[in-house]
């Protein structure tokens, strides 16, 4: 078929994924009751498992970045990054959670403030402002970017520094061994796709909930199965011009595009708004975010076990970690050439302040607007339930709000295109075995037009209950995901103790690291010959060349 794949991956692949969705088609309610009695058992017995899970992830990555192996780059000594800081920054943002903070940025701290998380808080209070606003930066910033960046620096490393291929059983290499090519590193490899495609084609659904939204707030379209599998055949064909394109001339500058308009979006509501309100806000949220912190990450509703949080942050946690591999290898890819310190921090640190700013602002302001009058925003988001207006009912209240309200639909537009033509990337990375070419175009385009099918399909076919049996699905496909993370971390740990006499830094003799930096360029390389510093008058530079020693001398 002219292909340049692992055949196995990739046919066992479409072939389940074909199976599925003829098999949600088909069965809709059976589907969604077997997933949801075991996603229903994981929430409710191993919710606790998830919650000190993530939070050792993100203990281990700061530890692991901060300790011996922080200075190890990724690559190799003389590897440099393949993009700047800026380019970087805008495709893993992009690829992870840009189309998500389009989706709960007002939504989620709307939501937990009307109906607070924790039973002795009073709705609506300023207690419940700072609860919401804390949870809403718990689900966003530091812990789901621990999930994102923990496979990334496994991939970075595993196939960056061991030149083993994009493969998620490559991480696994110093406990499988020679194995990750077998049948067993093929099923971790199939598990890894279909993990993907399904986390993908779950945000592709909500992105196209909202962009139908948004068209019907704006223009009065009629919200339906129809519009909204036009919209996800629209942006499907849109990723995959980009996918032909190629990373460089296409998710970068879409990723850069999008970037740029979600600040601007930002820059508008904060300049257009309570802009002293915020400025203090944003400032006070740092701290009721540092000072939440360690509370929320091993809070497990112990004593009112009201199952919200299973509702919420399990499942949070459980569907990120699913597409996780997909975000992972992808900021893998765009990372060779930095640092292990540099990594984590950067892929921490940066989504994590432009979340806390992103959410600042939305959550605050929706607070705000909410507390000075009633808008709407809780009237839609927690009692009818329609979390997809939640954005555009919030414009409403600011000038120029047609206009905005489709700058926004184009940002979400954009930012699930980015996701999918990345996903679509990545897949075809996972698929193509031990081959380390690319693959053809057309591979590519495959899994593009697959994820949107998949998410078309699932609408067409049965509408929300659909994507409410493939988030059952992802919840349940999360588990050996998550159990697979812990095997990386040891993994990794190993694979750096056994690397570390190759990868440690050169050292300059303390005489010479005590010189002024040019005395030092002007000095040769240790181990290299000094001029004059021979041992004997041959060695001198005016000793005739054919009467110098030839060997050990």
């Amino acid at each position: 078929m002219g292909l340049r794949t692992d055949t196995v991956i990739f046919f066992v692949s479409a072939g389940l994924t074909v199976a599925f969705v003829a098999l949600a088609i088909a069965a809709t309610e059976t589907v969604d009751r077997i997933f949801s009695n075991l996603s229903g058992w994981i929430l409710d017995h191993l919710g606790w498992l998830y919650i000190l899970g993530v939070t050792t992830f993100l203990l281990f990555l700061v530890w692991i970045a901060l300790s011996r192996w922080g200075h190890v780059r990724l690559g190799g000594h003389d590897a440099r990054p393949e993009y700047g800081n800026r380019a970087w920054f805008a495709m893993l943002f992009a690829a992870g959670i840009g189309t998500i903070l389009m989706f709960w940025g007002v939504a989620e701290p709307i939501s937990h403030w009307a109906e607070p998380p924790r039973a002795d808080v009073e709705p609506r209070s300023e207690e419940a402002a700072e609860l919401a606003m804390a949870f809403s930066f718990y689900h966003f910033g530091l812990h789901t970017w621990s999930i994102f960046c923990l496979p990334a620096l496994a991939f970075a490393y595993f196939v960056h520094q061991r030149r083993l291929p994009f493969r998620l059983s490559s991480v696994l290499q110093p406990l499988l061994g020679d194995r990750i090519h077998g049948p067993l590193g093929r099923v971790v490899d199939i598990t890894a796709v279909l993990g993907t495609l399904f986390g993908v084609a779950v945000s592709i659904g909500l992105g196209t909930l909202q962009i139908n939204s948004g068209l019907a707030q704006l223009f009065g379209i009629e919200e339906s199965q129809p519009v909204q599998v036009l919209l996800i055949t629209v942006v499907t064909i849109i990723a995959t011009i980009s996918v032909a394109l190629g990373l460089d001339r296409g998710i970068k500058r879409l990723s850069s595009l999008n970037i740029g308009m979600a600040v601007g979006l930002l820059i508008f509501v904060f300049l257009t708004g309570a802009t002293v309100f915020l400025a203090r806000g944003i400032i006070e949220m740092i701290g009721v975010y540092l000072g939440s912190l360690v509370p929320l990450a091993f809070w497990n509703d112990t004593f009112a076990n009201t199952g919200w949080q299973g509702q919420w942050t399990v499942f949070y946690w459980a569907w990120t970690i699913t597409w996780s591999p997909f975000v992972g290898m992808f900021i893998a890819r765009i990372s060779r050439g930095r640092t292990i310190r540099e990594f984590v921090l950067g892929v921490l640190a940066l989504p994590t302040a432009f979340t806390i700013i992103w959410f600042s602002v939305f959550g605050l302001s929706a607070i705000d607007i909410e507390r000075e009058g009633d808008t709407g925003l809780v009237e839609a988001v927690v009692v009818q339930g329609d979390v997809s207006r939640a954005l555009f009912v919030f414009l409403e209240n600011y000038p120029l709000a047609t206009v905005v309200s489709a700058i926004a639909v184009l940002i979400v537009v954009i930012f699930f295109t980015t996701s999918s033509d990345s996903a679509s990337l990545v897949v075809d990375t996972l698929c193509s075995g031990d081959r380390e070419e690319p693959g053809p175009v057309r591979q590519r385009i495959f899994w593009a037009v697959t994820e949107g099918v998949v998410a078309g399909t699932l609408i067409a076919a049965t509408g929300k209950s659909g994507l409410d049996a493939l988030a059952e699905v992802i919840t349940v496909l999360g588990l050996p995901f998550f159990l697979i993370a812990f095997l990386m971390m040891i993994s990794l740990v190993r694979a750096l103790n056994a690397d570390y006499p190759e990868l440690r830094r050169p050292q300059l003799p303390h005489s010479i690291r005590r010189m002024p930096r040019s005395a030092q360029r002007a000095r040769p390389t240790p181990g290299g010959p000094v001029p004059g510093a021979g041992t004997g008058p041959e060695d001198s530079p005016g000793a005739p060349p054919g009467e110098r020693p030839v060997g050990d001398g």
